[in-house]
């Protein structure tokens, strides 16, 4: 199955407060707000939501397209980086003068995060020709992702007239975009995915309820942190799948985007929704215990036992038997 993912790419600053955001915000004074936290640490990593869920996908054997806008500096190492993982980079657009995009996210101890990103060569994503794409390699399944906004709804509507199956990832973008916009987004979707609050804010804005939802959308996977997620087929079906217990989490950064890489795996591989679930669960253990959204290492063996001591053995051996999992137990660096 050929994976396309659109989305972006970026670069990420990653520091952490000692303190809770929380205890700094008064309520009644949001309108006048004026805080500053100072952070103990800054980790400069790759990331950007395409370029997470291509590696984690690379990660699981797979060999997906990144389709992304980036700037000159991608060929600074990250570029090499995602095709060491298995990504095929060779449709990124490259911007001649801008900066590849940037995330800054600072995480309290509650895990809550601030975050400022600039665009850079991202809005020049409405460039790029998914259809030109398509011609020269059929896409087997397209995922949506946070990106340049008319880019994230010129790749929509030519999925859909191409009839392209896609997966809406509108996530980031959901806190400004109107209901007109989001409704086009998911409109047709294959696959809807969104954190629980995501869902929540995606119901308010487009004024759909969830029969009207389904009537639009095949597949929802609303994931819930340490809850694990919920998988909701158009015919209100439900699968819910518990986390990977016994985890230490670390930084929460880059947690949903592996979820959606396994999820995604698991679905090119002929798994079930539950079994593509509890890959994406697994993937997002690994995420989560490490600082930085690609510096997990997956070893197979390791990586089935975790499945197999939360799943049980019949998950073990099916996940197993589908999935080439390609990293072996060297961390990379860099």
């Amino acid at each position: 199955m050929h994976l396309a993912i659109a989305g972006s790419v970026a670069t990420d600053h990653l520091q952490t407060f000692a303190g809770k955001f929380s205890d700094s915000l008064v309520p009644d004074q949001l309108d006048k707000l004026a805080v500053s936290f100072l952070v103990e640490d800054l980790d400069v990593r790759r990331g950007g939501c395409a370029a997470n869920i291509a590696f984690g996908l690379g990660s699981l054997g797979l060999h997906p397209t990144l389709v992304a806008a980036v700037g000159r500096d991608f060929d600074l190492g990250y570029r090499e980086w995602l095709q060491e993982a298995g990504v095929d980079t060779s449709t990124v657009l490259v911007h001649p003068t801008l900066h590849t995009a940037l995330c800054t996210i600072t995480t309290d101890e509650a895990h809550a995060q601030i975050v400022t990103f600039y665009p850079g060569a991202m809005a020049q994503a409405r460039e790029i020709d998914i259809a030109a794409l398509h011609a020269h390699q059929p896409i087997d399944l397209l995922l949506i992702g946070p990106d340049d906004p008319d880019g994230m709804l010129r790749h929509t509507r030519t999925a859909r007239e191409l009839g392209i199956p896609f997966a809406a990832d509108p996530s980031q973008q959901l806190a400004w975009a109107g209901g007109e916009l989001i409704r086009d987004l998911i409109d047709g979707a294959a696959y809807l995915f969104s954190n629980d609050y995501e869902a929540a804010l995606i119901a308010k804005k487009t004024g759909w309820s969830d029969a009207d939802i389904a009537e639009r959308v095949g597949v929802r996977v609303v994931t819930h942190g340490k809850d694990g997620c919920v998988v909701i087929e158009s015919d209100g079906t439900r699968h819910e799948i518990g986390a990977i217990g016994g985890v230490t989490a670390v930084d929460p950064t880059g947690v949903g985007d592996s979820f959606r890489a396994g999820f995604m795996a698991g679905i090119a591989a002929g798994l079930s929704l539950d079994r593509a679930a509890q890959v994406g669960c697994t993937i997002a253990a690994s995420v989560v215990e490490t600082i930085g959204t690609q510096e997990y290492v997956l070893e197979r063996s390791a990586f089935l036992d975790r499945v197999r001591s939360t799943y049980g053995d019949e998950a073990c051996d099916e996940i197993g038997e589908a999935l080439s999992i390609s990293h072996d137990a060297v961390v990379k660096s860099g």
